[in-house]
């Protein structure tokens, strides 16, 4: 039997090596004037930055550009929206990764007003109601990580000890596009192929265990993860499989945008985010540091408080995809998922949490900032102990 779902809205999706082409066309049907957000240097290196301005030169489309270095802040959403609020932008575009994405989303979001980010990011301010209306904005993602593409989320940082990630989120801001082009992530290092493909990973495999997951969602997920286990080490490892393997991958993040938007996520990002903001930890790292040790918490937990919760079979299953092979038990298929978590970290050389100067005296206060929305979707709540002992393996 099918149970019922829903599934949020999602933007027209364009997959496929070469599709950056069809950019100025798309951007031609809202107007003559772009806000490019870009990365810092990687995408406008590229030789698809001179052939998208010799194109856009040829349609007449004018444009403004802002760099994105880092993970976006609320000071610099706030700063790029004054500066382009009342330009006449017709359209945003965000090129580059998880964090070029976030902010463009925002940027978009907040232009026709020219309010600020604080007004609504959650658990932060007044949190007030967005109503709208955004720049439309169009997703042409470099990186196979965050599905930030399909998501209605800008995830924003402040860093420091009294820092936090928090999101302004809402369907209006789903972009109107996401062009997904693999030819654009032939220049990512080994370094972040192996962050970002730990993040799709990641939530390919929260959003297929959790509480809202769907029949919808667990047949992208099942896709998605088939996809990772044929792709993430074809691309990382290079040689004559890194187009095929890279194209994988960019196909298996945007499977895990679209099915983190409908489901949520799970204990890995609800720790993500207090780490991300207290600590100069990449998200891509958190993720790949910490996905073999929360897997292992919950499917304890499972074992201890919730024999009869479907999340065993799926993580079961889960490890009989990324395994290529079948299992004829469900305690044998879950440890070699288990295994196999533990072998993936360490060949991708994902650092450990004290890489980044994070002690045991920090995770009370990391445990206490994590209970937050992934959180609650995990497929079964963590005690506070239970949490600790994730980061404990990975210190």
């Amino acid at each position: 039997m099918i149970l019922a779902f829903s599934v949020a809205r999602l933007p027209r999706i364009e997959f496929g090596a070469g599709v950056i082409s069809k950019l100025p066309d798309l951007l031609a049907q809202y107007g003559k004037q772009v806000l490019l957000i870009t990365g810092r240097r990687s995408f406008t290196n590229s030789p698809h930055w001179l052939a998208l301005l010799a194109a856009l030169a040829k349609a007449g489309i004018d444009w403004e550009q802002v760099r994105v270095g880092d993970e976006p802040s609320p000071q610099l959403i706030d700063k790029t929206v004054r500066q382009f609020h009342g330009a006449g932008i017709s359209v945003v575009v965000g090129i580059g990764g998880g964090s070029v994405l976030d902010a463009a989303k925002a940027i978009a979001g907040l232009l026709p007003s020219g309010d600020s980010v604080m007004d609504y990011l959650e658990g932060v301010g007044p949190e007030k109601c967005y109503h709208g209306p955004a720049t439309p904005f169009i997703a042409v993602p470099t990186t196979a990580g965050t599905g930030s593409e399909a998501t209605k989320n800008a995830v924003l940082s402040v860093r420091g000890h009294d820092g936090f990630k928090k999101s302004f989120r809402h369907e209006r801001l789903v972009p109107e596009y996401a062009l997904v082009d693999p030819d654009l992530l032939a220049t990512c290092p080994p370094l972040q192929i192996a962050a970002n493909a730990m993040d799709a990973l990641t939530q390919l495999l929260e959003s297929y265990v959790s509480i809202k997951a769907n029949s919808f969602t667990d047949a992208l997920a099942e896709s998605g993860l088939h996809a990772v286990r044929e792709g993430l080490f074809a691309w990382y490892t290079g040689g004559e499989l890194a187009a095929p393997g890279r194209a994988k991958m960019a196909y298996a993040a945007l499977l895990s945008g679209v099915c983190l938007a409908q489901t949520g996520l799970g204990s890995v990002h609800g720790l993500a985010s207090p780490l991300g903001a207290f600590f100069p930890i990449p998200h891509g790292a958190i993720c790949g540091t910490l996905i073999g040790a929360a897997t292992r918490v919950n499917l304890h937990a499972l074992q201890e408080r919730d024999l009869g919760n479907l999340a065993q079979q799926k993580y079961a299953q889960a490890s009989a995809i990324l395994h290529g092979r079948p299992f004829t038990r469900l305690d044998e298929s879950c440890t070699a998922l288990l295994t196999l978590l533990d072998e993936w970290t360490e060949r991708l050389a994902l650092p450990r949490l004290n890489a980044y100067e994070i002690r045991e005296s920090d995770f009370n206060r990391i445990i206490a900032h994590s209970r937050g929305g992934s959180m609650k979707t995990n497929p079964i709540t963590l005690s506070d102990a239970e949490i600790a002992d994730v980061l404990r393996q990975r210190l």
